[in-house]
């Protein structure tokens, strides 16, 4: 493994891989110490040229937890905003000796850029580039529902996909990297999606994606789905008037309090209700759906971490990374060696360690 850029080119396996090892993660969260030492001696930093709370903090937190050192470096005050490039920050990152380097841009595909080039010899993570992707974000929405997915059948999570799940993600999919990144990864893993949203916010060409297309979120509702991802209206991407007026959207695309009843009429009482955050409350959803015991918006929060861990734990974990090759993308070919301890290993050794 190498980088992680996108969800288009992650293979089932490797997909199901990450989620794994990010079960052996989560278990880490619920010591009273949330450390292990995998990652200690390496340097993570978060290059964010975009504003993000959620996304970086889950990022550190994820690295700290793994004992590695952590560099945060956000374009707004620093020499970026004076006009240095990409490639120059890059280079001084480089210099710095950074191990990995997880990037926001508001440019789609930088951070494939950053990984196909010589720029820096680092693992590189997609936080978001654009209007493109999000593949850990993708990641731990994929493991929330299989969480959920698993405990309905009575099963284990570890090694399940999500085979015969109906997911329907509704809103703003025209400027939305969750939505392409979701409904990549959710076909890779078997869920059957449903894009819901007015044809103005639909991206030209979603005819050809591996899912269905609806204009009507209670019709969408009425056939039936296990998951609800709501998507949050993004105005700061607007230049357009998209749709008519806010409470237009919220009373045709929103999940209001009358739908977060329906499902209830509907007899879906396992639906779960998602949204990636952060919330308009009152726009794309209602506050009492938002607090629903339906919501899994925190358990998302909560999940981000363990993904986070699980995908800076692959690149990085001891001295065999791939040297750089033509691929920029996550690989069955760049997987881990054999000799390399897994996750619940090391949190075992460590946890005997402790106790002396």
């Amino acid at each position: 493994m190498r980088h992680l850029l996108s969800t288009e080119d992650l293979s089932r396996a490797n997909a199901i891989r990450i989620l794994d090892t990010a079960e052996e993660m989560a278990a880490v969260g619920d010591r009273e110490v949330k450390k292990l030492p995998a990652l200690r001696g390496r340097t993570v930093v978060n290059l964010f040229f975009e504003d993000s709370t959620r996304t970086r903090i889950s990022f550190e937190a994820a690295a700290k937890r793994l004992s590695a050192d952590v560099i945060n470096f956000a374009a707004k005050g620093s020499s970026v905003s004076k006009g240095e490039s990409l490639k120059d920050t890059a280079q001084t990152l480089a210099a710095m000796g950074a191990d990995a380097v997880v990037i926001r841009h508001w440019a789609s595909g930088a951070p494939h850029r950053l990984a196909a080039t010589d720029w820096i010899d680092a693992a590189v993570i997609n936080a978001g580039d654009g209007t493109h992707e999000h593949p850990t974000q993708a990641l731990l929405d994929a493991f929330t529902m299989r969480r959920h997915w698993s405990r309905l059948a009575g099963t284990p999570s570890a090694g399940a996909d999500l085979a015969g799940m109906r997911v329907a993600i509704a809103g703003d999919v025209l400027h939305s990297r969750v939505a392409r990144s979701n409904v990549w990864l959710l076909r890779t893993l078997g869920a059957e999606v449903t894009l819901v949203a007015p044809p103005t916010l639909l991206p030209i060409g979603v005819e050809k994606w591996p899912c269905a297309v609806s204009y009507d979120l209670d019709e969408t509702l009425e056939k039936g789905v296990d998951a609800m991802m709501m998507l949050r209206v993004q105005g700061e991407r607007m230049n357009a008037s998209f749709f008519p007026t806010t409470r237009e959207y919220s009373r045709r695309w929103g999940f209001d309090d009358n739908r977060l009843r329906a499902l209830d009429s509907l007899g879906l009482k396992d639906t779960i209700v998602m949204h990636p955050g952060p919330m308009n409350r009152g726009l794309e959803i209602s506050s009492a759906a938002a607090d629903s015991h339906r919501s899994t918006v925190l358990d998302q929060v909560r999940n981000g971490v363990s993904i986070r861990m699980a995908a800076l734990y692959l690149l990085l974990a001891g001295d065999s990374r791939e040297p750089a090759a033509p691929a920029t993308h996550f690989s069955a070919a760049a997987a881990a060696p054999a000799t390399q301890a897994s996750a619940a290993d090391m949190a075992a050794t460590y946890s005997h360690q402790e106790s002396h």
